[in-house]
């Protein structure tokens, strides 16, 4: 059982670093630097390292190892496909099942107030990211559908970088406000059709930023990684 949690513990850490893009695509993540970091033997590294390839997180190569999974476009777009089949799934559910109301107000209140933002001087890439995860998140959760959940959550940990240079303009902030609060408002009036057509247009207006989302996140990546002058 310790041998498990270690395992867990280095690729809870290693997927991460990776999310995070302290990684950069290609590199080589080697076992004896990482049993040294994590003052650990080879067994429970292999263990994570097993784990990070069966979550697409690394490539396992032969002769060379474990390197970081370089980032395909194709494979964003099959996550975003994910993401809307279980997003539609979660709305549909709320709109037809009803949720907490409080819950659905809090979140109202929430968007609202970003909605009343006029500058884009308040724009905060970063805590948007994380506001528009939690408000998705949110949502399956109020399924009660813990699987839902976590199903979703994964998804979304893979997505991060794309919200990270998403919601980066005033104009795409009040976008992405309008839709969250127009299918709060479908939810609310157990409207289905309008919850699904709501929901379905956020999320794809997300997609639209996808190929510049990842390059940006590759050039941030690299240039990080570049010893200062």
């Amino acid at each position: 059982m310790e041998k498990t949690n270690l395992s867990f513990d280095i690729f809870d850490t290693l997927k991460k670093r990776i999310i995070r893009w302290e990684y950069l695509p290609g590199q080589r993540l080697i076992e004896e630097s990482l049993c040294n970091e994590f003052g650990v033997s080879r067994i429970p590294v292999r263990e994570a390292l097993r784990m990070l390839e069966d979550n697409k997180l690394v490539d396992k190569i032969p002769y060379r190892g474990c390197t970081v999974k370089q980032p395909d476009l194709d494979e964003v777009n099959n996550l975003y496909d994910v993401r809307l089949a279980l997003e539609l799934f979660v709305v549909e559910y709320l709109a037809s099942c009803g949720t907490k109301q409080n819950g659905l107000h809090t979140l109202q209140q929430t968007w609202r107030d970003i909605a009343a933002c006029e500058t884009s001087d308040a724009i905060d890439s970063f805590q948007l990211a994380r506001q528009d995860e939690t408000f998705h998140e949110t949502l399956a959760q109020s399924t009660g559908n813990k699987a839902m959940f976590d199903l979703l959550h994964s998804v979304n940990e893979r997505l991060h970088f794309t919200r990270m240079t998403d919601i980066t303009t005033l104009e795409r902030m009040q976008t992405t406000c309008r839709q969250h609060l127009d299918i709060l408002q479908a939810i609310e009036a157990q409207d289905v059709a309008a919850a699904r057509r709501t929901m379905q247009a956020n999320v794809e207006f997300g997609r639209t930023n996808v190929e510049s989302a990842l390059r940006d996140a590759l050039v941030r990546a690299y240039m990080s990684s570049q010893p200062n002058p």
